[in-house]
């Protein structure tokens, strides 16, 4: 039955006029139209015995229920009072028309939940499907929260958070109830591998980072220690001074220095200013956490910049050289850098000699430093210039040994043959060294008397020994010519009768270009043969790696020159048979002549038949003479 209907008391379904209630005793007869007049009836009374309220009374009733609940709409913050509680349950009366339910395990941060206490609570839905009122206490502690967070970025105070689980590249922060995300280069200012290790931990943290579309907020523990740190590093740049010495303990090495840590402060120690000697790396001279003192040699109170000097506590070695260093004397050093011009050795720590090249060998011919020296090798050298207020010195290793060109005519004299090491070759010659600081060049055209090279290289190449002569010796200059094809009689002079113009030789083609051909002879001889001798007698070019028989065509001595042709073989051959063929007609002719001669002398008158004799031999010395007549050249 609805609010708006009343039910009358029993025996109440029709409400009596004065006239029905005289005669209610009576046994009334069955009527045959109705008792009631149409305008008497009370029409509010149905057959279910319920009339309803008339519409204004309907709205005043309606008016006085509804003032005794509160107005609330969905998602709205509300305060409730827990009036009941089951094992998965939380009655909780918001004063609505009805009360709420919200799962037990929204109130797990609140073991000790009982009935009476008021909670804060957020209107999911005034009437969900079932007609139900939906509350959710979680909904409301995340909106808290996310409003307490967004103020904390804000403000940029400092919030605590409790560390619940690990994550792919940080950590689970639960702030207020809210889960925020820690990345793993905010949680310290060094790195950190081991996550675990934070997980459960209650930790300050500061909001650096949200996101109002999605409610997703970032926070940081390095952001606190970094601020920690940057007041202790203006206190200490605020004291700082140059040529300050202050303890650090070395907390990062690199390969271009090291990092102190100054007491909260980082200062940066050079490379160049650890060692007044050479290092390669600062890990040879220096540990992690090593403590050690140094000096500040410069600081920038804007960019936070300390830079530190280790060397510049102990005096620079040039002022403090030993008694022993001095022109003349023989030192050891090693070698710390390389160069093309020659190698420092370095004798003492901050204390380097220059080797130049030239003070390398006694050998004139040019020598590569940086084949000749390594990083970390030990020379001995002499001292031959020190210069202590300009802090130079140079080195010779080529001083240690007596100058083996001061007695060169007796050990190599000109003429002399000798065994050497091929160390260079260049275009025009070859280098080769007898013995060290002793050398020579041997030039293309004294490799070979036979063959021509166009490169030193196609003979011989570095590091092979080849047989030598001394042909002439520059003592001033320090320079030796060499020669290796004088180790034997030039064949040039017995091979001119062998190669005379006109002989036939076979030869093979080993090289073409636009000019000509290359060519193998027997004895090891090459011969040239222009384009125009290669043809054959069929039009046709001989062509590289072929063989056929050459005619020598010109031959120099002086020169080393042969040229050769095989066109002028089979042009020869024709020429040949032509001048045959003419000397044949000519002999023909004259054997005719006399026959005629000896003929017309017998006769001593003519006759016919006389006459006709003569007529054939006419004709024939005609047909000759005109046979005869393209022939000739």
């Amino acid at each position: 039955m609805s609010e708006e209907q009343i039910v009358n008391p029993v025996n109440a379904d029709v409400q009596e006029s004065p006239v029905q209630e005289a005669t209610a005793t009576k046994k009334a007869p069955v009527p045959t139209q109705f008792d009631t007049a149409h305008d008497d009836f009370d029409w509010s009374i149905d057959k279910r015995n319920v009339s309803t309220y008339p519409k204004e009374e309907r709205h005043k009733y309606d008016h006085v229920y509804d003032s005794t609940f509160k107005v609330i709409n969905d998602g709205e913050m509300i305060s409730g009072n827990v009036v009941g509680m089951t094992k998965t349950d939380v009655v909780i009366n918001i004063g609505f028309k009805s009360d709420g339910l919200v799962s037990l395990n929204e109130f797990r941060d609140l073991p000790n939940l009982r009935i009476g206490d008021d909670v804060e609570v957020m209107v999911v839905e005034k009437e969900d499907r079932e007609g139900h009122l939906h509350l959710s206490r979680k909904q409301a502690r995340i909106t808290r929260a996310w409003e307490k967070i967004v103020e904390m970025h804000r403000t940029g105070e400092v919030v605590t958070g409790v560390v619940t689980s690990k994550t792919k590249g940080g950590l689970i922060v639960d702030v207020y109830g809210m889960e925020t995300f820690l990345p793993g280069s905010q949680i310290d200012v060094k790195p950190v591998t081991d996550y675990d290790q934070f997980v459960g931990k209650t930790m300050e943290f500061k909001v650096v980072k949200i996101n109002e579309a999605i409610k997703n907020a970032v926070v940081s523990h390095k952001a606190l220690i970094e601020s920690d740190i940057e007041a202790q590093r203006a206190e200490i740049i605020s004291k700082l001074e140059k040529g300050q010495v202050l303890e650090g303990t070395i907390k990062n090495i690199t390969d271009f220095g090291a990092f102190l840590d100054l007491g909260g402060l980082d200062g940066l120690l050079y490379i160049t200013d650890i060692s007044w000697g050479r290092i390669s790396h600062p890990s040879e001279v220096l540990k992690l956490d090593q403590k050690l003192n140094v000096v500040v040699l410069d600081f920038d109170d804007e960019k936070k910049r300390i830079s530190l000097g280790l060397k510049q506590l102990t005096p620079h070695p040039w002022d403090t050289l030993p008694e022993h260093i001095r022109e003349g004397e023989i030192v050891k050093g090693r070698v710390v850098n390389i160069e093309d011009y020659g190698a420092f050795l370095e004798i003492m720590p901050g204390v380097e000699g220059l080797v130049h090249v030239s003070e390398i060998t006694w050998a004139n011919n040019p020598i590569n430093a940086k084949e000749f020296f390594k990083l970390g090798d030990e020379h001995s050298a002499k001292i031959v210039t020190l210069n202590k207020d300009e802090r130079k010195m140079s080195l010779s290793i080529k001083q240690l040994s007596e100058d083996p060109w001061s007695t060169i005519e007796i050990k190599y004299p000109q003429g002399s043959r000798h065994n050497g090491m091929v160390k260079n070759i260049t275009p025009y010659g070859v280098f080769v060294e007898l013995e060290p600081g002793i050398g020579g060049m041997i030039h293309i055209s004294d490799l070979s008397w036979l063959k021509r090279f166009n490169h030193p290289s196609e003979y011989t190449r570095a590091g092979q020994r080849i047989d030598v002569v001394i042909l002439s010796i520059d003592k001033d200059n320090r320079k030796l010519q060499l020669g290796h094809k004088q180790l034997e009689e030039d064949p040039w002079n017995a091979l001119e009768e062998t190669f005379a113009i006109g002989t036939i030789h076979e030869g093979t083609v080993v090289k073409k270009d636009d000019k000509g051909a290359i060519v193998q002879l027997p004895y090891g001889l090459e011969g040239f043969a222009p384009n125009r001798h290669l043809a054959k007698e069929d039009g046709k070019s001989i062509g590289a790696e072929e063989t056929a028989p050459f005619m020598v065509i010109e031959f120099d001595r002086n020169e080393k020159r042969i040229v050769v042709s095989h066109a002028r073989i089979w042009e020869q051959s024709k020429h040949d048979e032509k001048e045959a063929q003419r000397k044949e007609a000519r002999a023909d002719q004259e054997r005719t002549k006399k026959a005629v001669k000896n003929i017309q002398s017998r006769v001593e008158k003519t006759t016919l038949g006389d006459l006709g004799v003569l007529a054939e031999l006419r004709k024939k010395l005609d047909d000759n003479a005109s046979s005869d007549a393209p022939k000739a050249e």
